[in-house]
């Protein structure tokens, strides 16, 4: 199957436009190093529930792969539609992403953990598989809290939007 000639001849042009259609939840993803690190995630996806499993893609050209590349637990945070702001600052390069107003403290396995999201979990890096300019990592949820307010927040057209009935 060929792209169509609006959407242009790249099969990558024609996955971003397609995607763009697609409404994701988002994700933050967090990790401990020198300093910690974490990025927006639309990606995430439960994987399997014995073991349990996520998974989600990291862009090995991003600055935060130094550290997941090396990270042996992650913190995964779900966003609520209130927290378009953070989802903006996790998303934008060479942000401090830690600094106020930003709301985090040291959680399990001394993971990042996000302040006032809708649940969180802290989960171990089973496996971290490449994808052509990413990398699809594996892990197991070890702790986590689903008990946040609130509805969540999700990515479509390129925007953070929140949920409508």
């Amino acid at each position: 199957m060929t792209a169509s000639p609006e959407l242009g001849t790249s099969p990558s042009d024609l996955l971003r436009s397609v995607f763009r259609r697609h409404a994701a939840g988002v994700a933050v993803i967090t990790a401990r190093g020198a300093r910690p690190a974490g990025f927006t995630a639309t990606s995430l996806t439960s994987v399997a529930a014995e073991p349990p499993l996520v998974s989600f893609g990291v862009g090995t050209g991003s600055s935060s792969w130094p550290v997941l590349a090396e990270a042996g637990h992650v913190g995964v945070h779900i966003l609520g539609e209130h927290q378009r702001e953070l989802a903006a600052t996790f998303a934008r390069s060479g942000a401090d992403r830690f600094a106020p107003p930003t709301r985090w403290h040291t959680g399990p396995e001394e993971v990042p953990l996000l302040e006032g999201v809708l649940a969180w979990m802290v989960c171990r890096v089973v496996a971290r598989v490449p994808a052509g300019d990413h990398r699809l990592v594996l892990a197991e949820v070890v702790a986590g809290d689903p008990t946040g307010d609130g509805r969540p927040l999700l990515y479509h057209q390129g925007r953070f939007n929140g949920l409508r009935d």
